[in-house]
């Protein structure tokens, strides 16, 4: 081997080799910051990826999922032309078509939906990722629907309605400069890697740690001080029952309390019934435990909360879990003071970076008469904070066809597995007379579509992103878009012409957008390309913490609310109540008897370190972490139905069942049995986890209840 040969080989760029290091970044975990990545290119085909050390916000460190970015976009199902259907919806049969042909058959089918039944009529929906929703969201606008969606009302969504209806401000855990970190299902090992640094520290300085999760995972075994296995969907209990140790042992912060919250009174007579043994009953947890973590979060302050938008939020009683872990802030006196949870100001795709930007005023420039959103009157607080439908009953308004037909769709990377009972919607597809869909990948989502688009990654394309700290970024493409396909917004954009949209700035292009909406912070995308890494905007102020508290909230009442003046609007009429009361997780049917009939509780929210929804499972590294899905029993369990590792089982209750093999794990607690999630539905021998997810709703912001499942085990008998 030559010593060229031998560079090659081990990946040195330079001259001789002919490779390149080109900035980039990983979009995997949108809508996330985004860690910065140097690309090894060589030829036009990328052979490596690491992280960037001089980037301000991951200073070098992928977590495992950045780094198969190259196994990821190479994957051998990518999508290579745009494709029509030619056999049966769900099977799977494609012919490829031209650019121009799919624009003008989308643009005609779309146009004469809209002439013969009104825009509304065209439901349009996105899942991941998140990067191109503002100029998504304005297309829709532009074409004159209002039936604009995200997988939001799946994903985290109760949490900011919460966050609204308490203190009218997102927020987060000065982890920094806080003495005891209350970790609330807290994935940082899997989901969230930069958090542990700082986890990380708190510990080595000293400082307290409370885990609060329904398995055992990295960080309570690393971490915690106290851990609280706890049941799956009884948090809220939890916390109410903190709220009274805190109380009776006179550990509230009365000042904070008199200052600067309001319905105070109500609330400390609400928390009265969760005495401490009542709490470990629901709960599951030790009475000593309950105690020692509540003491150490109310009296080693300053104290922060870490949130889990998905396990914690996505059931039946996910908003009011959250609202209650927020008045612990609020009756320790641990919010906007350094080393508590600190409130932020989004300012572009959900991100804080301490300068304003035009994001909402962009998409809403063309915003129809949003009252005409389906069941716009059903769900009240979603439709007073959310400029878009609440999809979860997609499905339902398709069927019935009320308000309105609902005759053709638009996806974009849309998911069927973010929805609760999957076969319902794929039935609704049936009265659908046109559907399309845009992805990466021919996902079990596209087989169903008429039209499918073929988009690029990230590192295919320019994007701009903001960042904690005042930065943002515009990268460029590191290699040209594998085969035919296109960035999102380009597609957007160009349909947008063919469809004759009265929208310039869509017709321009999506850097004419990103100028308008960053317009006034100092930098225009012509300038931000002359970096290869984020700059700081020159007008970056962040704003200083305690200026909430100096200002006031802007709630109803100027204050913290324990009692929530914008849900006590819906109490009489939509039964809502204002407090943050507990609502037993599995409300569809809380009787003994259905308890007795199916024992166990299925967690299917929790992630694996190597995937992240269903966006990796497919990649032959992460494949052979994990081939398949597999349902995880606890070995008391499991020897008690005389099942083994391996052995295939089905998991079922009265709506659905999956059969899958079983993974014998001492991680999960006793009477729960988890699935991983984001495995495609024909990735399971039989079934899908989805079904058994309950028909019914988050009665607030309306969200679904994934993880509110009861159901039986068995050994598997075809």
């Amino acid at each position: 081997m030559t010593e060229l040969e031998r560079k090659i080989k081990a990946k040195i760029p330079g001259a001789d080799t002919g490779i390149e290091v080109k900035k980039s970044l990983c979009a995997i975990c949108s809508p996330g910051n985004h860690c910065g990545l140097d690309v090894y290119v060589k030829d036009g085909k990328i052979l490596k990826v690491e992280g960037t050390p001089e980037h301000p916000y991951n200073q070098g460190h992928i977590c495992t999922k950045g780094a198969m970015n190259r196994a990821y976009i190479y994957r051998k199902d990518r999508i290579r032309t745009p494709l029509r259907r030619v056999g049966k919806r769900g099977e799977g049969k494609f012919e490829p078509i031209t650019w121009e042909e799919a624009y003008a058959e989308i643009a005609e089918k779309l146009n004469r939906v809209k002439d013969d039944y009104g825009a509304n009529s065209v439901a349009f929906t996105t899942g991941y990722c998140k990067w191109y929703r503002p100029y998504y969201h304005r297309f829709v606008y532009a074409f004159g629907s209002v039936n604009y969606s995200t997988d939001d009302c799946t994903c985290y969504r109760a949490m900011v309605l919460a966050n609204e209806c308490t203190m009218c401000r997102a927020q987060g855990p000065d982890i920094a400069h806080t003495n005891t970190l209350m970790a609330w299902a807290w994935g940082g090992f899997y989901s969230d890697h930069l958090s542990v640094g700082e986890v990380e520290e708190l510990k080595a300085r000293g400082g307290k740690i409370v885990v609060i999760d329904s398995r055992i995972t990295r960080a309570s075994q690393r971490f915690a001080d106290v851990f609280l296995h706890i049941r799956p969907g009884t948090d809220g209990a939890l916390a109410l029952g903190m709220a009274k140790i805190i109380l009776d042992n006179g550990w509230a912060d009365m000042d904070f309390i008199r200052r600067y919250t309001y319905g105070f009174e109500e609330y400390a007579a609400y928390v009265k019934q969760f005495d401490l043994e009542r709490v470990a009953r629901i709960t599951g947890l030790n009475l000593a435990d309950i105690m020692e973590a509540t003491r150490l979060f109310a009296t080693n302050g300053p104290a922060c909360c870490n949130f889990s938008a998905s396990t914690l939020t996505q059931q039946y009683n996910g908003f009011q879990t959250h609202r209650a872990i927020l008045c612990l802030l609020g009756l320790t006196g641990n919010i906007d003071r350094p080393g508590g949870n600190i409130p932020s100001d989004n300012t572009y795709l959900c991100r804080p970076a301490g300068f304003k930007s035009r994001e909402s005023q962009y998409y809403m420039e063309k915003a129809p008469d949003l009252t005409q959103m389906f069941l716009y009157d059903k769900f009240p607080i979603w439709y007073k904070y959310c400029h878009e439908t609440q999809a979860i009953t997609l499905a339902d308004v398709i069927l019935s066809g009320e308000p309105y037909p609902i005759k053709a769709l638009y996806g974009v990377g849309m998911n069927f597995k973010m929805y609760p009972q999957t076969d319902k919607l794929v039935k609704a597809l049936d009265q659908i007379d046109f559907f399309v869909n845009t992805d990466l990948f021919m996902t079990y989502t596209s087989k169903f579509a008429d039209i499918v688009l073929p988009c690029c990654s990230s590192l295919e394309r320019g994007e701009f992103k903001v960042y904690p700290g005042g930065y943002g970024v515009y990268t460029k493409p590191v290699i040209q878009p594998l085969y035919e396909s296109k960035s999102d917004t380009d597609i957007l954009c160009e349909l947008a012409r063919y469809m004759e949209l009265d929208d310039p700035l869509l017709l321009e292009g999506y850097e004419a957008s990103v100028d308008y909406i960053m317009q006034g912070c100092g930098l225009t995308v012509e300038q931000f390309k002359q970096s290869d890494l984020p700059v700081k905007m020159p007008n970056a102020a962040p704003t200083p913490v305690g200026t909430t508290l100096r200002n006031g909230f802007t709630t109803p009442s100027g204050k913290f609310e324990f009692y929530s003046n914008v849900v006590a609007r819906y109490e009489k009429s939509h039964g809502l109540s204002p407090l943050p009361v507990y609502i037993p997780s599995f409300a569809d049917d809380p009787s003994p008897e259905f308890a007795r009939k199916y024992p166990f509780f299925l967690s299917a929210g929790c992630r694996i370190p190597n995937t992240l929804h269903s966006r990796l499972h497919e990649v032959p590294w992460s494949r052979a972490i994990r081939p398949e899905p597999m349902v995880e029993i606890h070995p008391d369990d499991a020897r008690r139905l005389d099942i083994h590792d391996g052995d295939l089982v089905e998991v079922y209750n009265d709506r659905g069942h999956c059969v899958v093999k079983c993974l014998v794990d001492e991680s999960i607690a006793p009477g729960v049995v988890s699935i991983p999630k984001g495995w495609q539905r024909d990735q399971f021998i039989e079934g899908g986890y989805q079904e058994m997810s309950q028909p019914g709703m988050d009665p607030y912001p309306s969200a679904a209840s994934f993880y509110d499942a009861r159901v039986n085990f068995r050994k598997w008998e075809a």
